[in-house]
């Protein structure tokens, strides 16, 4: 949180946070629209890029090299994005990969 200087701002910053919140778990209830939101969304519910690559390699589904999808593969769609996954959903899977950044293995 940040720093406040009065009660009106703190209520502000929070109600700030609320928003914030509710639109993040409204994005996260939403049904993936393509396939590399389905990714994505994996991502976020395992926090894992390993488990991500295990269960798009269950599906038969190979890398743009046309080789095994690797947790590399995984990174980079979360850094460098693409156009089929929506800005929110990818914003919420930077976050989760900071947090894991920051705090390592943080489940």
């Amino acid at each position: 949180m940040k720093p406040y200087e009065n009660l009106a701002d703190l209520i502000t910053t929070l109600e700030s946070e609320i928003t914030s919140l509710t639109e993040q778990i409204s994005t996260l209830k939403e049904q993936p629209q393509s396939f590399n939101e389905q990714v994505v969304f994996k991502y976020i519910d395992t926090g894992s890029t390993g488990k991500t690559k295990d269960f798009v390699r269950s599906l038969g589904v190979k890398s743009e090299r046309g080789s095994l999808f690797s947790s590399g593969d995984v990174s980079k769609l979360i850094k460098d994005g693409a156009e089929d996954i929506s800005p929110e959903l990818l914003a919420i899977a930077r976050m989760v990969s900071n947090m894991k950044n920051k705090n390592g293995k943080y489940r």
